[in-house]
């Protein structure tokens, strides 16, 4: 009976691992796409629209008219506008403690030259610095402990590591994700 159940615990530890070109491995990072960082969305009930339903054209903030100028030069500590940053990210938290692998490009945050330790992960090009960041569940803070070179910040990497799911709040957006890098690759598109 022992011998028969030591048999089942084995059957499911093995199906319980990942699939790798027909074998199955313990130690290869589960790899994502950007629509994986997202949860479904829960279906809304819509609510009947009338023609004069009484809602403002400017939204709320009408009435308080235009902010006031800014300073010279403090428009980098200004906080930048993110889609549904009043809310808390819309997060995937089974993917908390999972060894991931993922691509995207890189904005980076802490460097010295051309070597980065800190950056964001992003799906396009551009993301952060020429447009309004994108959702915080589309941003992935990552920790590179040794750094790596770059040569050229519009060339797409991917990153092997440990996925947190924990806000990490930078100066240029907020980022629903973070990952403790163990290898960044560069790859050509």
């Amino acid at each position: 009976m022992m011998r028969i159940a030591a048999h089942f615990v084995m059957i499911a530890v093995v199906a319980s691992l990942p699939l790798v070109g027909g074998v199955r491995a313990a130690d290869d990072p589960r790899e994502l796409k950007w629509a994986d960082l997202m949860p479904p969305i829960e279906p809304q009930p819509k609510k009947p629209k009338t023609f004069f339903s009484g809602a403002t054209p400017m939204g709320d903030n009408a009435a308080a008219g235009p902010p006031p100028p800014l300073k010279e030069g403090a428009w980098m500590s200004q906080k930048r506008y993110q889609p549904g940053q009043n809310l808390p990210p819309r997060i995937v938290t089974a993917l908390n403690g999972q060894r991931v692998k993922i691509g995207g490009y890189i904005v980076p945050l802490d460097f010295e030259s051309t070597t980065v330790k800190e950056f964001l992960l992003v799906p396009f090009v551009g993301a952060c610095i020429h447009v309004p960041p994108p959702p915080a569940n589309q941003i992935v803070y990552v920790k590179s402990k040794d750094g790596f070179e770059i040569q050229d910040t519009f060339e797409p990497v991917t990153v092997v590591g440990t996925m947190k799911t924990e806000t990490a709040f930078t100066g240029i957006a907020d980022a629903g994700y973070s990952i403790d890098a163990e290898r960044v690759e560069h790859h050509a598109e």
